[in-house]
């Protein structure tokens, strides 16, 4: 099992994917809400006790995670940053092994283009997994951090 990602300071998608051979099958996905006019440290809390809430419930072995990408202005990478680190806290807490996959890398696995824009991704990530129904932009965005460590993984597998 798979947990796919997106971090965010005010929203954190979530996405779980069983995955074995070439197939991948939707789980569960979700975001923890953290809010924009609560405080940081309690936005990180609430994040913590979200993941550790997730984490036992579902008990992945494996957890993507994507890269911190050049963000518009240092606030913003630095807030990130701390919500980074609450989900690595987390994932080594329980030991689960962490992968890092770049924004461009996810839309290439995923879209085939690495400039692929967030409704090509939702559009492929619900078409990917059959999935029916509509993904939150948050929720597909963390499904696809998943998908892109099956893939990945699995061609690791097949060239070893």
């Amino acid at each position: 099992m798979i947990l796919g990602i997106d971090p965010g300071s005010q929203l954190t998608g979530w996405g779980l994917v069983d995955h074995s051979g070439n197939r991948s099958v939707y789980l569960a996905s979700g975001a923890f809400k953290l809010g924009s006019r609560r405080p940081l440290p309690e936005r990180l809390l609430r994040l913590s006790e979200g993941l550790e809430d997730l984490l036992a419930r579902y008990e992945p072995r494996h957890c993507a995670i994507e890269q911190i990408f050049t963000a518009k202005n240092a606030r913003s990478a630095l807030v990130l940053g701390h919500a980074r680190g609450v989900i690595l806290c987390a994932m080594a807490r329980r030991g689960v092994l962490l992968h890092e996959y770049a924004p461009t890398q996810i839309k290439q696995a995923i879209v085939g283009v690495g400039r692929a824009s967030k409704e090509q991704v939702q559009l492929m990530v619900g078409a990917l997994l059959a999935h029916r129904g509509a993904l939150q932009e948050d929720e597909a965005d963390a499904l696809a951090v998943a998908l892109t460590h099956a893939a990945c993984s699995g061609l690791a597998a097949r060239i070893s």
